[in-house]
């Protein structure tokens, strides 16, 4: 909450007319005053200092220093060689800040007693902070009131409960916001904490002569009174509004009294509505004084005549809506996955028919021969696999003859085993041709 010191980096060209007088901040920058700097020590920004204080000595922090602060002065109308500053006293020792600590730890102990005692004894005011001086002998309490409060005997109790000296001090809502602080509909901070060193009074008239609508809860600020800032563009508005007619609140025209509802100092235009219907119709400030004079001689115009507003800005072309993820939508994307499982089926079940194909011609062969013991039928399995005949054993050797040899080969010999002797045991009910003689072996 401090002002910026823009003039921080200026060469000092003589230590003699520099300025002696530095701004010290209280009670994290509720409350800032202005001390003669008698000592020889240079003091900076962020520096504790002690400083005079009513019969004792306080402890702040130093705000600003060097030309800055004769602008800041001269804003208040503080004189530089005023005899009423008070001085600074020394750099803040261990003791000094060690003290300060312990009696701004009483501050919200104090300042809810002071509020207990006023609601006994039924004083219509409100405590709003509780500052108790470094050195614990003096209390300023700020409070607001509406009307003239008698706390005589508030004033005893309070020194004999603290033990300090008593210091009442009325302030009101906006003070309060500015010892509060916050931040603003503009998204900034308050001015009144801020820059702001004096209160203006606002009223209505100012947000009527701006064309503002009249709304408490817009218009208000956070100390619940109207905005210090309606008045800020309102002289603008004054000078601007000099150029159009008065007394132009009511018109008459053919079809009626038309009524003035605001005027636009940027286009010159004035609006007015007509009694049947609820169009606002803009009209030049030429045209009104014509319709005055007309008016004035007892003439009535039949039509307004309004001007055609047209925008000096080029109009926007709102973007088209552009799809970053391209042409994939939910839809396609299970579409593909139906496909992608749909052709590992097909591959899968190609893959089984290949596999049974050799299996069935190879045991179409064996019903013919006869079923003789394991040990000859592996002999001639094997021999037939060797030699590459046409007879087909178990399905490894007859694979690898009729284009299924990987898979053949993949198998264990234990699962064709088993598949061979299943094709032995359980000969086709079809097949009734009569099976070989056994061949001799050479």
């Amino acid at each position: 909450m401090n002002a910026f010191d823009w003039l921080m980096n200026l060469p000092v060209s003589d230590q003699d007319t520099a300025c002696k007088v530095i701004e010290v901040s209280f009670n994290q920058g509720s409350r800032k005053d202005f001390f003669r700097n008698a000592t020889i020590q240079n003091f900076e920004k962020g520096d504790l200092i002690a400083v005079e204080g009513i019969s004792g000595f306080d402890v702040g922090e130093v705000s600003l220093t060097g030309e800055i602060v004769r602008i800041q002065m001269k804003k208040r109308g503080i004189g530089e060689y005023d005899s009423e500053l008070k001085k600074v006293l020394r750099r803040a020792s261990d003791k000094d800040i060690e003290i300060w600590h312990q009696n701004k730890a009483r501050e919200k102990e104090a300042l809810i007693q002071t509020r207990a005692i006023t609601k006994q004894l039924n004083l219509d005011m409100k405590m709003s902070e509780v500052e108790i001086q470094a050195d614990g002998r003096k209390a300023t309490f700020f409070y607001i009131a509406d009307d003239r409060v008698d706390f005589r005997e508030l004033i005893k109790i309070l020194a004999r409960e603290f033990k300090v000296k008593v210091e009442m001090r009325q302030i009101g809502a906006r003070q309060e916001a500015a010892k509060v602080g916050g931040v603003g509909s503009c998204g900034r901070e308050l001015c009144c904490s801020t820059w702001l060193t004096d209160f203006k009074s606002v009223n209505t008239t100012a947000a009527r002569y701006q064309n503002l609508s009249i709304n408490q809860s817009k218009l208000s600020g956070q100390c619940g009174r109207l905005k210090c800032c309606l008045n800020y563009e309102l002289d603008t508005y004054l000078d601007a509004l000099q150029h159009f007619p008065d007394n132009a609140d009511l018109l008459q025209v053919g079809k009626g009294n038309a009524t003035l509802i605001k005027k636009d100092i940027f286009k010159n235009i004035m609006w007015y509505v007509l009694p049947d219907s609820n169009k606002q119709y803009p009209v030049s400030i030429e045209r009104v004084r014509k319709i005055k004079q007309l008016n004035a001689q007892g003439t009535i115009p039949e039509q307004l005549e309004p001007v055609e507003i047209t925008s000096s800005k080029a109009r926007e072309v709102e973007p088209e809506f552009v799809d970053l993820v391209g042409q994939i939508s939910l839809r396609t994307l299970e579409r593909a996955e139906k496909k992608k499982k749909h052709h590992h089926k097909e591959n899968r079940q190609q893959q089984n028919r290949q596999q049974q194909r050799p299996q069935q011609g190879g045991g179409g062969q064996q019903q013919q021969r006869p079923q003789q013991g394991n040990q000859q039928q592996r002999s001639q399995n094997q021999q037939g696999g060797q030699q590459g005949s046409g007879q087909q054993g178990g399905g490894n050797q007859g694979n690898r003859q009729q284009g299924g040899g990987q898979q053949g080969q993949n198998r264990p010999q234990q699962q064709q085993r088993r598949d061979n002797r299943q094709q032995q045991q359980q000969p086709k009910k079809d097949d009734r041709r009569p099976p070989n003689p056994p061949q001799k072996k050479d």
